[in-house]
């Protein structure tokens, strides 16, 4: 993969961290504490992507 796919896949997963956090705070004080537990799981899941995009973009780039 080039390199600015990978700096697309990580932009993308960060977004979608914001969001999610956004979107898990307005559930907590709407007390939707069902939708928390779905915004959450979808933050880690991205987090985890994003992670991993960076540590192949590091082992491309540096190697």
């Amino acid at each position: 993969m080039s390199k600015k796919g990978y700096w697309i896949i990580i932009f993308l997963t960060l977004i979608a961290n914001i969001v999610m956090l956004q979107m898990t705070v307005e559930a907590f004080f709407g007390e939707e504490y069902e939708r928390i537990y779905i915004y959450s799981t979808i933050s880690i899941i991205s987090s985890v992507i994003c992670f991993l995009t960076f540590l192949r973009w590091r082992k491309n780039e540096y190697d």
